[in-house]
């Protein structure tokens, strides 16, 4: 009598995961899962004496994409690898992350890049300090490639610097030149 009630367990079961089987072939494609986009490992880096780590989201201007990872403001001088320099007014330095997004070349050029106090004054980038510093004024950006480096500026003692503007070369077909777009520093 045992193989009986056996048998029929099993006739059971094989029922019970066919009718499984069947409603499972509902002919409604299952919902595709997502797989995650793999991403870089890029380990941390520590911030430099007295700078300000920046946590603003990146911006894009033109084809180009711009963070700030930190700020330095007050420096009454600075030294490079073959000359000390006093400040005009004082230095203030901010480091980037500058990023192509585009298939051809950028081209970056330091010298649009504006600090903006909290008067509304702008101020360039200090040629002096960035040839001191060995920073770079003007340079080709390759297709999707990635730099970051520092930019030097020398502001009056009384400006209240808020934030950067990042200007890149318009995209092809703008007319006119990029307004730029602001990242707070404060």
């Amino acid at each position: 009598m045992r193989a009986p009630s056996v048998m029929l367990s099993s006739t059971a079961l094989l029922a019970f995961l066919a009718a499984g089987l069947v409603t499972g072939c509902s002919g409604t494609p299952a919902e595709p899962v997502a797989t995650p986009s793999p991403t870089y490992v890029i380990p941390p880096q520590t911030a430099r004496p007295d700078e300000k780590v920046i946590t603003a989201a990146p911006v894009v201007d033109g084809q180009m994409r711009f963070r700030v990872l930190s700020f330095q403001d007050g420096m009454p001088s600075m030294f490079g690898s073959h000359a000390e320099w006093n400040a005009k007014g004082r230095y203030a330095r901010v480091r980037v992350l500058i990023e192509s997004t585009d298939r051809t070349n950028q081209k970056f050029d330091a010298k649009q890049q504006l600090l903006v106090a909290a008067d509304g004054r702008t101020f360039h980038v200090d040629g002096f300090a960035q040839a001191i510093k060995r920073q770079p004024d003007e340079l080709p950006v390759g297709s999707f490639v990635r730099m970051e480096f520092d930019l030097w500026y020398d502001v009056p003692k009384d400006a209240r610097i808020t934030k950067i503007r990042f200007v890149a070369d318009p995209p092809l077909g703008a007319i006119g030149p990029s307004k730029g777009v602001d990242v707070a520093l404060r």
